[in-house]
């Protein structure tokens, strides 16, 4: 399959994969510049560091550059990736002995009414977040921040559809535990200053 011009891009990640599969090293290129800023995001979840963050992006694109002519479509691409970025994090986290915990990429929350109040609330929401344990952290990230359904996140994490509604339920409980006194220590602290 020949990557088409410029005059008529390719849309749909299927079609960009079945290029991929092909050996078009564009259409790789196409796929990664569409994903890299939500795989930077979800990444960032689990490592802090710059460099790894780029070397799972890296690998887990070699890994699609591999695997793209076995792709079965029994999931969406994005799902594939989400998958295939989520096994290499993990990997990789296995191998960092120094891991020290998470980092949010997201420096320019959405445009609000008051957008410092929407600044408090992302640290304040990333706060609690980070006192979760991994497989609980990721699972609300592909939740709420990137719009996955269990169904998808069960395929992501190649964990049963239960586990995930298990992995929900307990990060919804320490949530409900942490946030309150999250939120008293910032207002302590600002009363304070």
């Amino acid at each position: 399959m020949i990557f088409p011009s410029k005059a008529s891009p390719i849309e749909s990640d299927s079609d960009l994969l079945v290029a991929i599969g092909s050996g078009n090293p564009l259409a790789l290129e196409a796929l990664y510049l569409r994903y890299y800023r939500r795989l930077a995001r979800f990444v960032s979840r689990v490592t802090p560091r710059y460099e790894n963050i780029e070397e799972i992006i890296n690998d887990t694109f070699m890994t699609v550059w591999e695997s793209a002519r076995d792709f079965r479509h029994a999931s969406q691409v994005s799902t594939w990736i989400f998958g295939i970025a989520y096994r290499t994090a993990l990997n990789s986290l296995r191998r960092q002995k120094n891991h020290t915990g998470v980092q949010n990429l997201d420096h320019y929350p959405e445009q609000t009414i008051d957008p410092v109040q929407a600044t408090e609330d992302l640290d304040w929401l990333t706060q609690g977040l980070d006192h979760l344990p991994l497989d609980q952290r990721l699972t609300m990230d592909l939740t709420y921040r990137m719009g996955y359904s269990v169904e998808e996140i069960a395929a992501i994490t190649d964990a049963p559809v239960g586990t995930v509604k298990a992995r929900m339920s307990r990060a919804r409980d320490r949530l409900r535990k942490h946030l309150p006194a999250l939120a008293g220590s910032s207002l302590e602290s600002m009363r304070k200053h």
